[in-house]
């Protein structure tokens, strides 16, 4: 038999062993698998999350015992020292030798540490090896033992940076980023996108500190601070050093093999390095004179050396290697595909970017606007799979590009059916798993589900970035053979949201972790299912927002939209616009003391902005006082209900619509929804309240009120439909507590009413039958759930007032009183704005 001895036993290395075990051809050959590890190969894509369990055998590629199995012999905790390739043979550190056919090198790279004085100090880390990570925890259990807001700083920005800010986190520790560049992330995102990234870090509790230079690492034996400067230190009790990465590429260099430059060994598209008997694969092989630092092109590294040495000379590397790749650090989307960088001389780049929410998207069009170029995506990467894959294969976008990635509030898609991608599409990189391929397994009956299409394709077993558009085609697959599909929120739920609200009202949970515990699939919880579930147990108990706020959207947790310097708005809520003179003078006392930005806006209500955190409940303190209660402008739940002033006041009016608009605004008030909901009532048909742009409208008419529903303003403005006529007001609020009830019960997370009334199946006709006809004998059922949250409304600000357990919530720093001093203000006209992005 043939001998292939595989060098190092990291991700790629398995795949190279996992891809020959495939072949028929494997019964020719003996693998011998060296590891300097003291385990099989895991997974570094995943490696930070070992700090939430400390389960090294959650992350293993494959068990010992399958390297047995498949006769494998693997060899751990013993490192190859030297290659004779002149007898083809390797000796390993404990002078053992063992001879070989064909060599192949996958020792991948090591961190890269920057020369800089007392780097050697205890305490200092590098974050590659699941030992480096046992250390970590040891080291930070040791600190915070002697002090509980102990501190550590991670040197670089980049994607190991993030990561292991989030490893800081996670260990309790206040968090420092320290990257030389003025950017975060600087080879993957451009200086908007990385600033949008900055402030989201920082929200969470990042400290970061751009464009510094690290002289030396401060302390006596063991690292008390950073100096940057003269007059510029940082005190930390911790070092991650996460500079980059250099190729492990000694063997090949002390053997004769060509390298270059800067390292690493030279392959050809054959991954056969100088000599034709040795291979080079991942991190340590330069190929097209660069290094890529990506699971999926080692992967395809490892499957065309595998080819190579059965024979199939035709399968060989292409010369352009697709380095998109879409990323969750800490919690935040990130993802770049084509070209993310493109130079106006080859097309045009269309920016949507919303710094309140940390949102930035940039697509890369050709200059006749019919190509997709590239593109980066910070904040929401939910549509980067479709983006890649139109990229990919050269698929026609729409007239207007900006379609792409611009916030559509009905919940349409500007992207087709994922069915429509061609068979030969690869979805899955890492794997190379085409559309076809998991389109085949379903239909032969191979797979059932996600799990089975993951399990029997590898799809998604990679970075695993391409699972939302496995989930999605395995589902369209599914349907389009008429098998009923249930769609699960996230990875910690396989129930849809309707389940999921079922099993909440028939329990009775009141707390996430009881969800969590009872239906879910372990682990902790995400940015997807938490907020969810929050909004679930608001809509069936009428909790507030307090009860948990942990589990809050961003703005739910502080009860304030936080604005793009990081104040706060204020929004009271004025219902149906209607204001006292008494509150109007104690609106602008309250402003004018606390030095507010102040807004009349187009939910007839005035705005206050430029709240720092601290000051949210003082000035909520008084306004309650002088009877004003939260307008939930940062909720996913009832903003406004607009009205004229209708037959109160105008000549044209036929009906009092600002009393009705009142009436609905304090009925409505504080429900928690899919999304936000907002009313009008006009009172004629001059539609001054503009109510049919609204999710629920109503416009007086001889005879009563002409009631309309599922209009929404935003990007793609949609009239409501005219759903009933010439009713009164006790009718009018027996259709509307039964629409919204259902509504609330049926739509998918954060879909607006104009969407979820369009999917609905029947459409109008079929929400007529069953709010007006009760077709579904829930009507009387829909009354009650709503006439309870009627019943219990709280305003969540006046709960929070009075708890000095939820005031803690609103201070800047949580071991002291001051205020951030960061905050920068620029005049405007009489008023002042937050000092614009540089």
């Amino acid at each position: 038999m043939k001998q292939i001895v595989v060098v190092g036993n990291g991700m790629v290395g398995y795949k190279f062993c996992e891809k020959f075990v495939e072949k028929p051809e494997f019964k020719d050959f003996k693998i011998t698998v060296f590891g300097e590890e003291p385990r099989p190969a895991y997974d570094r894509v995943h490696l930070s999350e070992f700090f939430e369990n400390q389960d090294a055998k959650a992350l293993e590629m494959a068990p010992a015992e399958w390297y047995a199995k498949n006769n494998i012999e693997l060899i751990t905790g013993e490192r190859v020292a030297d290659i004779n390739r002149t007898s083809k043979t390797i000796t390993t550190a404990q002078d053992r030798e063992f001879t070989y056919d064909y060599l192949v090198l996958a020792t991948g790279s090591a961190p890269f540490v920057p020369p800089i004085k007392g780097v050697e100090k205890e305490g200092v880390f590098v974050y590659r090896t699941i030992e480096d990570l046992e250390g970590m925890l040891a080291y930070a259990a040791k600190l915070k033992a002697k002090n509980p807001n102990a501190k550590a700083a991670v040197l670089g920005g980049g994607l190991l940076g993030l990561e292991a800010g989030k490893a800081v986190m996670d260990m309790g520790l206040e968090p420092h980023i320290v990257e030389f560049a003025s950017k975060l992330m600087p080879r993957q995102l451009d200086l908007r996108s990385s600033q949008v990234l900055q402030l989201k870090l920082e929200s969470i509790g990042l400290n970061i500190h751009l464009s510094k230079i690290t002289n030396q690492i401060l302390g006596n034996g063991s690292i008390v601070g950073m100096e940057f400067g003269e007059d510029d230190t940082l005190d930390v009790d911790m070092l991650i050093v996460s500079a980059g990465i250099r190729p492990r590429d000694e063997l090949g260099k002390n053997s004769g093999l060509e390298v270059g430059v800067r390292g690493g060994i030279v392959v050809n598209n054959k991954m056969q390095t100088s000599d034709e008997n040795i291979y080079a694969i991942g991190e340590i092989a330069l190929y097209n004179q660069m290094i890529y630092g990506l699971v999926a092109p080692g992967y395809d590294m490892a499957a065309v050396a595998v080819n190579q040495i059965i024979g199939q000379a035709k399968s060989v590397m292409p010369d352009d290697i697709d380095m998109s790749t879409k990323l969750k650090l800490i919690g935040v989307d990130v993802a770049s595909f084509g070209e993310p960088f493109m130079p106006a001389s080859k097309g045009h780049s269309i920016i949507f970017e919303n710094k309140t929410q940390h949102l930035y998207k940039r697509i890369n069009v050709s200059h006749d606007g019919k190509k997709l170029l590239g593109g980066i995506l910070v904040g929401d990467a939910s549509d980067y799979n479709m983006l890649h894959q139109i990229y990919l294969n050269g698929m026609a976008i729409p007239e207007d590009p900006a379609q792409l990635i611009l916030p559509a509030s009905d919940g349409a898609s500007a992207f087709g059916d994922v069915k429509d991608l061609p068979d030969e599409a690869q979805v899955c990189s890492c794997e190379s798993v085409t559309k076809g391929q998991i389109c085949a397994a379903i239909e032969n009956g191979e797979a059932t589900d996600v799990a089975a299409v993951v399990s029997c394709t590898k799809a998604g077993t990679g970075c695993g970035g391409c699972k939302p558009m496995v989930a999605d085609l395995t589902n369209a697959t599914l349907k389009s053979l008429g098998i009923e599909v249930k769609e699960g929120v996230c990875e910690h739920f396989d129930l849809n949201r309707q389940d999921l609200y079922k099993i909440i009202q028939v329990k009775g949970y009141t707390h996430f972790n009881e969800v969590l515990d009872n239906h879910g699939n372990g682990g902790h919880g995400c940015e997807l299912c938490k907020p969810l579930i929050a909004s679930l147990m608001a809509t069936i108990n009428a909790d507030t927002a307090n009860k948990e706020y942990a589990i809050q959207d961003s703005n739910d947790r502080f009860l304030a939209n936080i604005q793009r310097n990081g104040t706060y708005s204020v929004v009271p809520r004025v219902p149906g616009g209607e204001i006292t003179p008494d509150k109007l003078i104690a609106l602008g006392e309250i402003a004018k003391k606390y030095d507010l930005y102040t807004k009349v806006t187009g939910g007839v209500r005035i705005d206050l902005f430029g709240a720092t955190l601290n000051q949210l409940p003082l000035i909520w303190k008084e306004l309650i006082s002088h009877g004003f209660e939260s307008g939930h402008a940062y909720g996913k739940s009832l903003r406004t209900v607009k009205t004229c002033v209708g037959s109160t006041w105008c000549r044209y009016g036929m009906d009092e619509s600002v009393s009705f608009g009142i009436e609905l605004e304090n009925r409505y008030r504080g429900i928690r929804a899919p999304h936000k909901i907002k009313g009008g009532v006009s009172g004629c048909i001059r539609e001054c309240a503009e109510a049919r742009g609204k999710d629920f409208g109503l416009i007086a008419v001889e005879g009563g009120w002409n009631l309309y529903l599922g209009g929404n303003g935003g990007a793609n403005p949609r009239h409501a439909e005219l759903f009933a006529e010439q009713i009164d007001n006790e009718t009018v609020i027996k259709y509307l507590d039964r629409y919204l009830m259902f509504y609330m019960r049926t739509a998918k997370p954060l879909q607006r009413t104009a969407a979820w009334q369009e999917r609905l199946e029947g459409g109008l006709e079929y929400l007529k039958e069953v709010i007006i006809d009760d077709k579904l004998g829930i009507a009387d059922d829909l009354e009650k759930e709503m006439q309870t949250l009627v019943n219990k409304f709280e305003c969540e600000w006046t709960q929070a007032i009075n708890n000095p357990e939820m005031m803690k919530r609103f201070n800047h720093f949580v071991n002291s009183e001051e205020e951030d001093d960061n905050l920068v203000f620029v005049p405007m006209r009489d008023q002042k704005m937050p000092e614009p992005w540089k």
